[in-house]
């Protein structure tokens, strides 16, 4: 199905909009004809993006804080109209060994990563549900849902649970009987340009050297990633026709699926690569 068919016309809510693949979703979703709903704690980021996309709206809001998202969804659906797409795409990074990662860190990245999705998801699949309109739902994951990635173990883990909670997610729409209308979708991004490795926090104790090592190797690999704009597109074709995992780079981030499943099959440990598994010059 044509994604201007499927989506046009519609409400999309894109949360971290700001910046990313989701300013690229975002830019997207209105040159297919879509209402934007611009979701991201950066107020000017979100504001300027408004300025370019003719009918967007911005919404400051913290995805940590579910009675502000609960806002969000309520102040959507009572001034702009039921959600056709829902994108729950706000995210960090981390950098440094497990042992040496702050607390607070923790806290933050866990907050933004997972609960930020499942309060997207308790603040709008209701509403969704209960319009009884076709719908969908794009979980964030990335290609880091599948992969072992020393040094970036917090947002890792994160990106493995998004897709599992996805997954699950599916399955549940399904059996309540909601399936024929509510479309869940995981999206694995595989490297695509944002300001996240600049962005990402660090360490303040322990090997601190390791930590900006890791986020130097990323940040070279940044040169080489997909337009925002551009995995957009293929991400919305994708879900147009009817596909469950989206993939940005399909022989990149497959092949990193492949190898997954088989080290699963296999039961073989991780092992250690010279390289940053993210080198999109692998694929």
């Amino acid at each position: 199905m044509d994604a201007r068919a499927t989506f046009g016309g519609g409400v999309a809510v894109i949360t971290g909009a700001g910046n990313g693949i989701g300013a690229g979703l975002a830019r997207h979703a209105a040159a297919l004809g879509m209402t934007v709903v611009l979701v991201d704690i950066d107020a000017s980021a979100i504001a300027a993006l408004r300025e370019e996309l003719p009918g967007a709206i911005d919404l400051a809001c913290d995805v940590r804080d579910h009675g502000a998202l609960e806002n969000v969804a309520a102040q959507v659906y009572s001034e702009v109209g039921p959600v056709r797409l829902l994108v729950n795409n706000a995210g960090v990074e981390q950098f440094g060994y497990l042992w040496d990662t702050p607390v607070a860190n923790w806290d933050r990245l866990v907050a933004i990563n997972v609960s930020g999705v499942f309060y997207g998801i308790r603040a709008f699949l209701p509403r969704m549900i209960a319009t009884q309109t076709p719908s969908w739902v794009w979980n964030l994951s990335s290609i880091g849902g599948v992969v072992a990635v020393p040094l970036q173990a917090p947002y890792i883990m994160s990106k493995h649970a998004v897709l599992a909670l996805t997954e699950c997610l599916r399955l549940e729409v399904e059996l309540a009987g909601h399936a024929d209308r509510i479309h869940v979708q995981a999206v694995l991004p595989g490297t695509v340009k944002s300001n996240i490795f600049e962005a990402a926090l660090g360490v303040d104790d322990g090997d601190v050297a390791a930590a900006e090592t890791q986020r130097t190797a990323m940040l070279d690999i940044k040169a080489q990633a997909m337009n925002p704009l551009e995995a957009a597109q293929v991400v919305f074709d994708q879900s147009a026709s009817g596909e469950f995992y989206l993939l940005t780079q399909p022989d990149y981030v497959g092949n990193a699926m492949s190898e997954r499943a088989a080290i699963l099959a296999d039961r073989r440990a991780p092992v250690l690569r010279t390289k940053p598994r993210f080198d999109p010059a692998r694929h």
